[in-house]
């Protein structure tokens, strides 16, 4: 048995930092190892050499600044994480390993109307078949990430009665599944993931502060403030869509009126158009005729974008974020939604917030969120499982990186 504070419990205790770091980070030089770490380079190198004997980590060349460096990641073999993503129209799933590699992604539309039952029983079903198509043993599952449309009591793990899925509210998604795949599942909602997917591989990358907005069936945001999401006590931070732009204004889904939802979520917009449309259209379609030139779908989608923007003002003006990125459908009609939002932000925001912001579009596309619900579970998991070399077997070896 290990002494707390003895020479093999230190050493114990700096294997798992470089587990910890390499496992989050996907990929690091042994020099930011060690600024991430905090450990000395003499120290980094020796355990380094230490885990690769161990089969725990790869070492490959690569280059930083223009010199030689050696790029640390996670063995490919040493198990896998299952991202599950529930959308308004969509279920994705994806089976990443702990080297942060893409083995298997597939969506399928999901009914809206299904009840949640049906839902998880579909979530099983594709996890099964894309595990079956990689070869990959069951027993090497660290965890599962899921994501869910609308919020999640942090401590009961319920998903709130305001969430887009009709008959959802009440139920305990992460117990549902973890009692169908017989894992570990960690839950939150689908703004919180998709902003820890742009953070981690996509337009977050190397920031502290940022607001994920995803615009969909609902309107949403993901906080991240200095490096981790910021969820709240009860689990419901970052609910911009129900800021109150107009207490006269349509009746949302929450019970008020006005709301940024209202004047932003594809359930109220695509009626403005659909005259002139037909019933078909679709956010998706909103856009692709903006960007050829549509004067009317030109139209609403500035005045969205004005709309975002005054949400995000309130944001700037309350928690000064450095960035913003727009995921969503809508975040493909670029400048003429950014333009926009960046108006509004201008014209709402204190000066001295709104100019060390920077608004983008999300990098990842309708794949944040999946890829969230993966950074999620590598979050969640430990580092004993590596360390005390439980994880056994073999993966496939060439798969595309996450981003």
């Amino acid at each position: 048995m290990e002494t707390p504070g003895s020479q093999s419990s230190l050493h114990r205790a700096n294997l798992e930092r470089v587990v910890r770091a390499v496992r989050l980070a996907g990929s690091l030089t042994q020099a930011e190892i060690a600024r991430t770490t905090g450990l000395s380079a003499a120290t980094v190198s020796n355990i380094v050499r230490e885990l690769k004997e161990g089969g725990t980590v790869e070492v490959t060349p690569t280059s930083a600044g223009g010199r030689r460096a050696r790029s640390v990641s996670l063995s490919g073999d040493a198990g896998i994480v299952i991202g599950v993503d529930f959308g308004h129209t969509h279920l994705r799933v994806a089976v990443g390993n702990l080297a942060h590699q893409v083995l298997a992604e597939e969506s399928e539309p999901l009914d809206v109307d299904a009840s949640s039952d049906q839902g998880f029983d579909r979530a099983e079903q594709l996890v099964s078949r894309l595990i079956a198509a990689t070869g990959v043993d069951r027993a090497k599952i660290a965890g599962v990430g899921l994501g869910v449309p609308g919020p999640i009591d942090v401590e009961s793990g319920t998903l709130g009665s305001t969430a887009i899925l009709p008959g959802w509210g009440g139920t305990r998604p992460a117990e549902e599944l973890r009692g169908r795949l017989g894992v570990p599942v960690h839950v939150d909602n689908d703004a919180n993931l998709g902003a820890l997917g742009e953070l981690v591989w996509g337009s977050g990358r190397g920031v502290r502060d940022l607001a994920y907005i995803k615009v969909a069936s609902g309107v949403g945001a993901g906080l991240v403030i200095n490096g981790k999401i910021y969820r709240g006590p009860g689990g419901t931070a970052g609910e911009i869509g129900h800021i109150t732009l107009d207490e006269a204004g349509p009746v949302c889904r929450c019970g008020n009126r006005g709301c940024l939802e209202t004047f932003a979520a594809a359930r109220y917009v695509l009626p403005l158009l659909q005259p002139g449309h037909g019933p078909d259209l679709t956010m998706e379609g909103v856009v692709r005729l903006a960007r050829d030139g549509d004067p009317g779908c030109r139209r609403v989608i500035a005045d969205v974008g004005r709309h975002i923007g005054s949400g995000v003002a309130n944001l700037c003006n309350l928690l000064n974020p450095s960035r913003v990125v727009l995921g969503g459908d809508l975040a493909e009609a670029g400048e003429l939604v950014l333009g926009p939002i960046r108006e509004s932000v201008g014209r709402y925001a204190i000066p001295s917030a709104a100019r060390r912001l920077s608004v983008l579009p999300g990098a990842l596309g309708g794949r944040a969120e999946v890829l969230g619900a993966l950074a999620l579970a590598l979050s969640e998991m430990g580092d004993s499982t590596l360390l005390d070399g439980s994880a056994t077997g073999a993966l496939p070896a060439a798969a595309p990186a996450f981003t």
